[in-house]
């Protein structure tokens, strides 16, 4: 009869195991088990506590529906318990008589109005290290724990661990993306009110000092076009800052007209000849379709295509080249910008599009900027409904290449495939 009885125990155990398995609630899971637990121990109640590190206590996580409310707010203490004494220990522990052992926290007994006679403890581990314990109480009949009932609780105490484990898990996965969160509003803040606190200063500086040029001598001169190209280039920075702000907070917009890009590429390439003389970078244009006509935000897309000339110069060096590809493509035009510079790693050429990422270390680099420029020239082109992307070889130089949609329809078309 024994036997056959504990032959009963197991299959109930392991189809217990089962369901547990399938069930995707974890405070449910938790119920469960201390149900199975009471019933396959034939104990009246059992109950899982977790310890907390905040304030050094076990907590009940589960317990039985009549005790539950009463046992959330009971705090038991590591130092004087039984069950405190199983978690430092990591070992199961069977007191058939609490009154003999002076362990026992009588406090809960109280708060709930209940009588604890005996006490079968399992710790919960997770690869060796004890997270909580899952306990049952007072076998019927006053009948002793034995090591079947021991089996029994450690099998069902796998399962609580794991339950446990995970959902420590997912609050720490909680914690860092809440953290995470408040870090990236915090920047997005501080964007925004930089950007727009530092307008109104910067342009009374670059005004004044262009004023003042006009009417000083002209051994100042020198002096005061550092000034302005210096405020220019702090211009520069608050745009790109205020153009992805815009871009993230949804407040960028795009005015679609039709425009000529072959014209475009040549203004561009016209506003950036001096700086490229002066690093003797020779500019090298391909545009194999004069008359290409896109339906888009001229200006936005000149944004992009000035930042990416402006860093292909930057990190070309003297006596290099600059090669700009235009071409038609089906439903696309296609802008390529190749140099024969210094490369991007290929550690490096995942991140080159991400905000404030610098090729260089900030404390050794030989080139301006903030790292927002390739980011700045994405924003314009995912504007419309474009994809924009690098190759380079270190050492070698590197090409970085754009689509955009020649019309409406392939705007709304390559908005719907791109963000795939």
């Amino acid at each position: 009869m024994t036997i056959k009885k504990s032959l009963s125990n197991r299959e109930h155990l392991l189809e217990s195991m089962r369901t547990l398995s399938a069930e995707l609630d974890y405070q449910t899971v938790l119920q469960s088990v201390i149900s199975v637990a009471s019933k396959l121990t034939n104990s009246e109640v059992a109950s899982i506590l977790k310890y907390e590190e905040a304030d050094g206590h076990l907590h009940f996580l589960a317990a039985p529906w009549f005790q539950k409310d009463s046992m959330q707010s009971l705090r038991v203490p590591v130092d004087e318990s039984i069950a405190g004494w199983v978690y430092q220990h990591a070992e199961p522990l069977v007191i058939q008589d609490v009154k003999e052992d002076k362990r026992f926290y009588s406090e809960v007994d109280q708060a709930v109005k209940f009588q604890t006679n005996s006490i079968l403890a399992i710790p919960l581990l997770v690869q060796g290290r004890c997270v909580g314990v899952l306990e049952a109480i007072n076998k019927v009949n006053r009948a002793h724990y034995n090591g079947e009932d021991v089996i029994i609780l450690e099998t069902l105490a796998s399962q609580a661990a794991l339950i446990l484990e995970n959902m420590d898990l997912e609050q720490r996965v909680t914690q860092m993306q809440a953290a995470t969160d408040r870090l990236e509003q915090m920047k997005k803040d501080f964007i925004a009110i930089a950007s727009h606190e530092l307008r109104t200063p910067l342009g009374l500086i670059i005004g004044h000092s262009t004023f003042l040029r006009e009417v000083i001598e002209e051994e100042h001169h020198e002096q005061l076009d550092t000034i302005i190209s210096s405020g220019a280039k702090l211009k520069e920075i608050i745009e790109n800052l205020s153009n992805v702000q815009n871009f993230q907070s949804g407040a960028a917009s795009i005015r679609m007209k039709k425009f000529s890009l072959p014209n475009l590429i040549k203004e561009n390439i016209d506003a950036f000849q001096e700086k490229a003389k002066d690093k003797k970078v020779s500019f090298h244009t391909d545009i194999k379709h004069p008359d290409l006509l896109l339906e888009g935000d001229a200006e936005k897309i000149g944004i992009a295509l000035g930042n990416l000339l402006k860093n292909a110069v930057s990190f070309t060096s003297e006596g290099g080249h600059v090669f700009i590809i235009m071409e038609q493509i089906p439903g696309y035009a296609k802008v390529a910008i190749i140099d024969d510079g210094i490369g991007i790693t290929a550690k490096e050429l995942p991140h080159i599009f991400e905000r404030f990422y610098q090729v260089e270390s900030h404390l050794t680099r030989q080139h301006g900027g903030m790292g927002l420029g390739l980011s700045v020239a994405k924003v314009m082109i995912e504007l419309h409904g474009g994809k924009i992307w690098a190759e380079s070889i270190l050492g070698k130089g590197s090409q970085f290449a754009f689509l955009l949609p020649l019309d409406r329809d392939q705007f709304n078309a390559a908005e719907r495939v791109f963000q795939h």
